[in-house]
């Protein structure tokens, strides 16, 4: 059997790709922080921190076919790790993001120009946001000279152990929403097409790309092609758990989050919530063999997930007190 592993294959992406893996064959390792069992013959579950390179080489020793990576890493890190995962593996599935993606003014293709590429902020270009160090990864990978590497763009996936309100995490949006009190959020953000795709329609469209030949020095945004406005979509939380929303003006919005001018909260509101982003997934569509007739609606997809949300939710009492402070002091709470 061929063997995958899969680092970080117990988030919103993982938990749906390893049973999708296991289902196609595949002999299927797993590695997080959490510890976990498992009774398949043909999983297993390893508790390490994959950051330590010493753990990681241990790991590579086992010969995988294909590595499947949805860690998180800082630009310098990346460097240091990318030839040791290409070396060692015959296909490395790297997590991008579709915020690389510059402001398209329609829809994004796998052509559509990077952010990196394009954008004239100093401040910006001088961090390592998100939209940043996951581009110069694929650079990275780019640059290595060879082709045994995919890039997977995902839009914002959702379930239950995520769910967002443009900058908004489910943590704070539920806990506010069963305290019966509203959260704030960008009147600019609002206005914009946003495109959220459930995770077990985008773990299954990784998992065609698992040993896909034609995948191979490829970049594929995973994603449905259904796009909403986020007041659609807030609308929806409201009929599915009663939330309320305060639309205030960007620089308040962020003023509520942090004093700092430049900090990645910002990047991710202004390079990216507040941007049109409408996928064109024909590429990934026609690599996986689906069609979007079979993707999960998203009404459906919330209400399924937001079902199904675990009791005790923890959410950061600092950030729910600065939205209280602002609200009080603007009459409105």
């Amino acid at each position: 059997m061929q063997k995958v592993l899969v680092m970080g294959g117990t988030g919103v992406m993982g938990a749906h790709l390893v049973p999708q893996l296991i289902n196609l064959g595949f002999k299927v390792d797993v590695v997080s922080l959490e510890h976990k069992e498992s009774t398949n013959p043909n999983l297993r579950y390893f508790k390490c921190d994959i950051k330590d390179e010493n753990n990681l080489k241990i790991l590579l020793k086992n010969e995988y076919n294909a590595i499947v990576d949805f860690m998180i890493y800082g630009t310098e890190e990346f460097k240091n790790k990318c030839d040791l995962f290409l070396n060692n593996t015959d296909q490395y599935i790297y997590l991008s993001s579709y915020r690389v993606y510059a402001d398209a003014k329609g829809f994004i293709t796998e052509n559509t120009p990077r952010l990196l590429d394009v954008s004239t902020d100093t401040h910006y270009l001088a961090s390592d946001d998100y939209s940043l160090h996951k581009a110069r990864g694929e650079d990275k990978l780019i640059a290595s000279g060879k082709t045994n590497w995919t890039i997977v763009r995902p839009t914002i996936t959702y379930s239950n152990q995520r769910i967002q309100l443009t900058c908004l995490e489910g943590n704070t949006i539920i806990n506010r929403s069963r305290l019966g009190k509203p959260v704030v959020v960008s009147k600019d953000a609002m206005k914009a097409r946003t495109t959220m795709t459930w995770g077990g329609d985008v773990a299954k469209m990784i998992s065609r790309l698992v040993l896909n030949k034609s995948a191979m020095g490829e970049a594929y945004t995973t994603a449905t092609a259904e796009h909403h406005t986020w007041t659609e979509i807030a609308e929806y939380y409201k009929e599915l758990i009663g939330l309320k929303y305060v639309e205030v003006n960007t620089d308040e919005f962020l003023s509520i989050k942090s004093d700092e001018p430049y900090d990645n909260y910002r990047w991710k509101v202004i390079y990216d919530r507040v941007y049109d982003r409408m996928i064109d997934n024909t590429k990934i569509l026609n690599a996986a063999g689906m069609k979007q007739s079979e993707l999960m609606p998203l009404y459906d997809g919330l209400k399924r997930e937001l079902a199904n949300l675990p009791q005790n939710i923890f959410a950061s009492m600092e950030y729910s007190n600065r939205m209280d402070e602002f609200l009080i002091k603007k009459g409105l709470l």
